[in-house]
């Protein structure tokens, strides 16, 4: 998934590239789309899921989960504050209602030549640091090289085939691609997050501070409390509010993030009118837990709003620098203790569909058997792969959803004595090495307890001793960075135009890398030649197989046991905000809301609003 598509959680201005004859040097333009044409045009004046007319004023606040102790997001180093993208602004904007297009930021405009070995951006004039600098040519070729020596791990991955970045002209900076075709860098050199030289130089950039940093973006730090609040105050006269990308959206004047220990006990603080607006991603939650008072009388609305973007993968993953965990056959025979049937209708009400996809809701998750581009990537490999990657549509294990998994638990036990494994003394050892099946799932929400607890008794059932472990944020965090964990519940965003992201989540590179997403580990050269080959689509024809064939791979790799995803956006909000009329396609922007002053004077007058 790409840098700021990854919210809503959080939640990525401007290439309609002509192409350049060989008489023809490359012209600017306004955006950029990775396949096929933009939805907006050079004249646009903002996403049609903003409303230009959008009141601004009011305070939103949000409610984070866990604790913070820094205030730089880029780095590996300690836990960041929700929220910092606020802060800080990027060369280009992406839409979220298109695949993969991006419009000009700090970038007024972009050129690059046909075959996109190069791009070049022009810097608006009136982009300003909030101190009231000049973003130049030079803050730009800075943010690239502190990031890729100084930054987290994934930039160094994210940004690899970025060999140089030059100033051509005195707003204009270049940047020179390597590694041949990859129609993807010029796109995600716009999400380039463009950091202030003139703060950071004479600054330990490595170092976790909670020193709230010099940005360029609509809001700054108004307020810290280490690990309880933060808070953001819109910037008077923002240099950036009246652009396209921009128009309509940051309404707010504050923004706050209050941190809380748990998602239950989060949501008894919403409940209780102390934040605003809240993403549900717990079924059972959503079916059960929102009652009270602010309900009945309709002071909180419960919305569903429907999802096109990728669900990508969320599931048990196995850390294969387990000894325990290295044989797929085992990794396999694991997945038949998870009930998912069971699972859904009884704790999930049934609202949930199970995952069987990395690209899970998308046209590039695989399905059926491999087409015929698909099959001249797979081919050379036949005989380094699973048989099943060319005969079988992946399927995860089933059950008639009753709590009865004995059919399960006897192919599992099959497959782990092919494997060598054996039941002895209620432990299941392995025949050659002696080591017996015993290993920690590492949560970081008691929310996963409840969907842990049934598997790890059927493991037992098994002869396997799981037990599970759940931490804070900080020591969590940690140990994901350091790989240091048997099993996990992670997710895999994905984004419609998969890309250099690949690296970091399954390459052998990624696998040595700590702090990087390929928590299972996997290091495999047919895995990297399918990263290669989706970074290098010349067409969404191409881009589709490529992804398709790595999908397959992953699949019957067996490295996670799949778990669910739905198609809709579950959001509940404290019923004191306008929307505008459309709703993007694949995401949603809580940003382009605003405070409603009738209705905040209706809550009041009602009792509604507690602070």
């Amino acid at each position: 998934m790409k840098l700021c598509r990854l919210l809503i959680t959080v939640l990525l201005p401007f290439l309609a590239v002509l192409p350049a004859t060989a008489q023809e040097a490359p012209r600017p333009a306004h955006g950029v789309a990775m396949h096929g044409d933009l939805k907006y045009g050079p004249d646009f004046t903002h996403f049609d899921y903003a409303d230009p007319d959008a009141i601004k004023g009011g305070t939103v606040t949000f409610a984070s989960i866990g604790t913070f102790d820094s205030l730089n997001p880029y780095i590996l180093k300690g836990v960041p504050a929700a929220g910092l993208s606020l802060v800080f602004r990027s060369l280009t904007t992406q839409s979220e209602d298109e695949a993969f297009s991006e419009y000009g930021d700090i970038a007024e405009s972009i050129i690059m030549p046909e075959d996109r070995s190069w791009v070049a951006f022009d810097l608006r004039p009136e982009a300003r640091w909030q101190d009231g600098v000049p973003i130049t040519v030079e803050d730009v070729i800075f943010s690239l090289d502190i990031l890729k020596t100084k930054g987290h791990p994934f930039y160094r991955a994210y940004y690899k085939n970025v060999v140089k970045a030059e100033k051509v002209g005195e707003r204009r900076v270049k940047f020179t691609f390597e590694g041949g075709t990859n129609r993807e860098l010029p796109l995600i050199v716009g999400q380039l997050p463009i950091l202030p030289k003139h703060y950071f130089e004479g600054r330990d950039f490595a170092r976790a501070t909670l020193d709230p940093p010099v940005g360029s973006g609509p809001y700054r730090i108004k307020k810290v409390d280490p690990g309880r609040t933060i808070v953001y105050e819109r910037v008077e006269n923002w240099w950036g509010a009246d652009i396209p990308v921009n128009k309509g959206r940051y309404n707010y004047d504050e923004v706050r993030y209050e941190y809380y220990r748990d998602s239950d006990v989060a949501l008894e603080a919403f409940k209780a009118g102390q934040y605003d607006i809240r993403l549900e991603n717990t079924a059972k939650l959503w079916a059960t837990g929102y009652d009270g008072p602010a309900l009945k009388k309709g002071w909180i609305k419960k919305d569903e709003i429907p999802f096109e973007g990728s669900a990508g993968m969320q599931g048990f993953v196995f850390n294969t620098r387990r000894s325990i965990f290295k044989d797929p056959r085992v990794r396999r025979a694991l997945a038949y203790a998870f009930d998912f049937e069971w699972t859904n209708k009884t704790l999930f009400y049934g609202a949930y569909t199970r995952t069987e996809s990395y690209f899970a809701n998308t046209e590039l998750a695989a399905r059926g058997l491999p087409g015929p581009k698909e099959l001249e990537l797979l081919e050379p490999f036949r005989d380094r792969l699973p048989p099943e990657v060319f005969t079988e549509e992946y399927r995860a294990p089933r059950t008639d959803g009753s709590g009865n998994i004995r059919k399960n638990l006897r192919i599992a036990l099959k497959m782990l004595r092919e494997a060598g494994w054996r039941v002895k003394d209620g432990v299941l050892t392995n025949e050659e090495t002696g080591e017996q099946m015993r290993f920690e799932i590492l949560l970081v929400s008691p929310a996963f307890e409840r969907i842990a607890g049934p598997f790890v008794k059927n493991l037992k059932r098994l002869g396997i001793e799981a037990r599970i472990r759940t931490v804070d944020t900080s020591q969590y965090q940690n140990r994901l960075d350091n790989f240091d964990f048997d099993m996990i519940v992670a997710v895999w965003g994905q984004s419609l135009s998969p890309g250099n992201e690949q690296r970091n989540y399954w390459s052998c590179e990624a696998a040595k890398t700590p702090g990087s997403r390929n928590y299972a580990g996997i290091c495999d050269p047919v895995v990297d030649y399918l990263i290669g080959k989706i970074i290098e689509a010349p067409t969404r024809e191409d881009l589709v197989a490529a992804t398709r064939a790595l999908d397959r791979v992953l699949l019957w790799g067996h490295y996670v046991i799949p778990h669910w995803h739905t198609r809709v956006i579950r959001v509940a909000y404290w019923d004191k905000f306008g929307r505008p009329e459309i709703t993007p396609r694949y995401g949603l922007d809580l940003f382009a809301w605003w405070i409603d002053p009738e209705k905040v004077a209706a809550l009041e007058a009602a009792g509604g609003i507690s602070r």
